[in-house]
């Protein structure tokens, strides 16, 4: 079935209204993982010359967001939630190393929290993981990568902490 951005995101709209906690979040990763293996939707929303970060849709009433992410080399972002939020992070292209974290000790004030690596694991085209409000984790990319990532509310607008790694044996 083709997909179209509109009817992605009104499915979602759907989803998200009718449960909007981590089991609708989970409905939601679910169709997203098949739009992914739509190659139509995929080259129209990621096409050539995306950006880093591209908001595609923003529900109006429930403010989640659809954005696409293209990565034209390696990059690394360090451990982090998504503050008072939660995100979907769904493979279109090449592969993102994922890295989940524990808290060990939270911010406080200008100091960063501290946590410690739990597993890495590998996301390929048409993986789709959603991390829920405190999940901690971070993604590493080698080579060229497309996302297309949910974000409960818009992230640049909002102030998250910092956490810094700490080897097991510290912890």
């Amino acid at each position: 079935m083709a997909h179209t951005l509109e009817s992605f995101a009104a499915a979602c709209h759907d989803i998200l209204t009718a449960d909007p906690g981590p089991a609708g979040r989970e409905r939601v990763c679910t169709l997203l993982r098949e739009v992914l293996t739509d190659k139509a939707f995929v080259a129209a929303n990621l096409g050539d010359g995306t950006p880093e970060r591209k908001i595609l849709y923003q529900d109006p009433q429930l403010g989640f967001c659809i954005l696409a992410h293209a990565y034209t080399g390696a990059k690394e972002s360090p451990p982090h939630d998504h503050g008072p939020t939660w995100a979907i992070y769904g493979q279109a292209a090449g592969e993102t190393v994922m890295t989940d974290w524990a808290l060990v000790e939270k911010p406080k004030g200008d100091t960063p929290g501290t946590v410690r690596r739990v597993r890495d694991y590998v996301l390929t085209p048409g993986m789709a993981m959603v991390y829920n409000e405190g999940d901690l984790h971070s993604p590493r990319r080698s080579g060229p990568t497309k996302l297309i990532r949910f974000e409960g509310i818009d992230v640049s607008k909002i102030k998250r902490d910092a956490y810094r790694p700490v080897e097991a044996a510290t912890a």
